[in-house]
């Protein structure tokens, strides 16, 4: 029976990864690792048994002691504790699903100790790609995309040549905002953003989604997964979300990888990689689907995807400072703290302001990622002051 481990199981992707495990059926979870959502973790805990525990805190720790029946795990908290989970000595899969840039150091910490990584938390390879790659060179372990445009692109690169492929093309559905007017875009409400088309998926991410800005960082994200450069690859609209990428080879051929829109099936590959296993979802009924949709993205309108392009060309410290600074604009978005308009702004100015120097160690990371979200909290406050 194999063993795995979850960081951020209480989330969207954690979630429907214990769906898939459950299904499967062979899988044991050994260890599992939450934020603050103690009501909804311990409900997890009672049912998959774990033996190790993780929350974000001492206080979330105290609070989880308290909910658990008969069988309590040992409880550790903090980034320490999101690290034992990741490299806990049964686990042979790490499921990184933790949102942000928490995920970061606990996830290069499993890909160091060899473990393989079924990756949903794209962050970590924005913040640090070179190290996360060198790492898993060093160590023989796997990095597995369980984003759904990640998880198409290996689908579709399964026993291709890397020399015989022209471009990788990541499709995104554009999100609430695809028909909208850059003015009515600025002006969105926290509701307005929220209300995805197709996906049902975490604040952060749904708001990443309305920008485009979380197309920008599969961008970034499948430079350092497959090894191609910003030149080779692109991003296409397709409302529909049935095509969830493609890869266009030397000769025109292109390769497409199609499905309903439902995590599990990619959450399902990476843990099963390289077989294939029968799954909980209804098949695609290809003889419903009356269009399939494809257009340019707008970059006058989602100006994020361009800031991802552009931090990806200039390399090192960028593309973590870019990262950094729209989760500071994103959170202040949801608080109420900025319009919605202001997000890539903000995220453009501290990027202007930085100059990027080579991501080659953790601190070096780290101190661009902190020098980043001091910045833009200090954009965010002196708006809020001259407003």
């Amino acid at each position: 029976m194999r063993s795995i481990s979850i960081l951020g199981s209480t989330g969207s992707i954690g979630c429907n990864t214990l769906k898939v495990v459950e299904h499967l059926g062979d899988i044991r979870v050994v260890a599992m690792a939450a934020g603050r959502n103690v009501d909804v973790f311990a409900e997890q805990i009672a049912k998959f048994r774990p033996e190790l525990v993780a929350v974000a805190d001492e206080i979330a720790a105290g609070e989880l002691e308290q909910c658990l029946g008969g069988h309590k795990p040992k409880i550790v908290h903090g980034e320490d504790g999101l690290v034992a989970v990741a490299t806990h000595e049964q686990t042979c899969t790490l499921v990184s699903a933790t949102v942000g840039a928490v995920g970061f150091v606990p996830t290069l910490r499993a890909i160091e100790a060899g473990k393989r990584v079924a990756l949903a938390n794209k962050e970590t390879l924005v913040m640090a790609g070179e190290l996360m790659t060198k790492a898993a060179a060093a160590s023989g372990a796997e990095i597995l995309p369980v984003d759904s445009e990640h998880n198409a692109i290996h689908q579709c690169l399964r026993g291709e040549k890397h020399a015989e492929v022209r471009r990788l093309i990541l499709t995104a559905s554009g999100g609430p905002f695809r028909t909208k007017s850059k003015d009515e875009i600025a002006i969105a409400t926290r509701e307005q953003a929220l209300a995805h088309p197709n996906w049902d998926m975490g604040d952060k991410i749904t708001i990443d989604s309305a920008t485009l800005m979380n197309k920008g960082l599969e961008v970034i994200e499948a430079h350092w997964l497959f090894g191609f450069g910003a030149d080779q690859i692109d991003v296409i609209v397709h409302p529909q979300s049935i095509v969830h990428s493609m890869v266009e080879m030397i000769d025109g051929s292109i390769i497409a990888q199609l499905g309903v829109t439902d995590m599990k099936h990619a959450i399902q590959y990476a843990i099963t990689y390289p077989d294939r296993k029968p799954n909980v979802l209804e098949p695609l009924d290809l003889s419903s689907l009356s269009r399939l949709d494809f257009e340019p993205p707008d970059l006058d309108k989602f100006p994020c995807l361009a800031l991802a392009f552009d931090a990806l060309r200039t390399g090192g410290t960028m593309p973590a400072v870019l990262n950094a600074a729209n989760e500071i604009a994103v959170k202040s978005f949801l608080d109420n703290k900025i319009a919605f308009g202001d997000i890539p702004n903000i995220v453009r100015d501290v990027c202007t302001e930085h100059s990027a120097t080579p991501a080659d160690s953790l601190e070096s990371v780290l101190n661009a990622d902190k020098w980043a979200r001091e910045r833009a909290i200090m954009i965010v406050s002196e708006s809020a002051a001259a407003a």
